[in-house]
């Protein structure tokens, strides 16, 4: 009796051994893989936001060169602007980005469900974003106001319609994003095209926290 019982136990271990050192040797690996430094989204991506950020610096840039030549005109036309709605709008902004993060974090966690609902989040202050800004462009055009109304005018129908159109796009992306995030697409392993999505929302935020200001505020 004596003899057997080790042999047993060999058995058992020699069959243990390899499987365990195997998963131990994944762990180590997707550790490794964690640990090393990468970019959070799609190359591409990045690309992309940089030449918009370059553009719209190229447009902020003229717009502040503009306003100096013309100060009294755009100080008059900049008090006609609805600051409460273009804070309202940064509220917002802010929010939606808040929210995307936690999307991302909670798919990082595995919490798929949680991420779609932080996604609906999102979209909800997008889509609030687009209804505040409706209101403002509506209530411009119904004043006679448009991009041949005078300098400032053309700069506030161009940066803010063009940043209006980048909001848009970041929605559909949300959307899309949304869509997969609650069917368990993405998870802790697999959260790329989620991570690719946020990056475009946060330049989104980015670009209307430059914009707001000095479009709406600096005197």
């Amino acid at each position: 009796m004596h003899g057997s019982t080790p042999t047993a136990l060999s058995s058992e271990s020699n069959e243990l051994h390899p499987a365990t050192g195997a998963q131990t040797g994944a762990h180590l690996h997707a550790q490794a893989h964690d640990a090393t430094p990468r970019l959070r989204g799609d190359l591409g991506v990045w690309l992309v936001i940089l030449m918009e950020l370059l553009t719209f610096a190229i447009l902020f840039v003229s717009f502040a060169f503009a306003r100096t030549r013309e100060v009294a005109l755009f100080n008059a036309s900049q008090a006609t602007l609805n600051l409460n709605a273009g804070a309202l709008n940064t509220v917002l902004l802010i929010s939606g980005s808040w929210c995307v993060a936690s999307a991302v974090a909670a798919v990082r966690r595995n919490a798929s469900v949680v991420g779609a609902r932080w996604l609906l989040g999102a979209l909800g202050c997008g889509g609030g974003f687009v209804v505040v800004k409706l209101g403002e462009y509506a209530q411009k055009l119904a004043s006679g106001v448009d991009l041949s109304t005078n300098t400032f005018y053309m700069f506030y129908v161009l940066l803010t319609g063009f940043h209006f159109l980048h909001v848009v796009v970041g929605m559909l992306a949300i959307t899309y994003l949304w869509l997969k995030t609650r069917r368990g697409r993405y998870s802790s392993h697999d959260c790329h095209a989620l991570e690719t999505g946020a990056a475009f929302w946060h330049m989104v935020d980015l670009l209307w926290i430059v914009l707001f200001p000095l479009v709406y505020v600096m005197r």
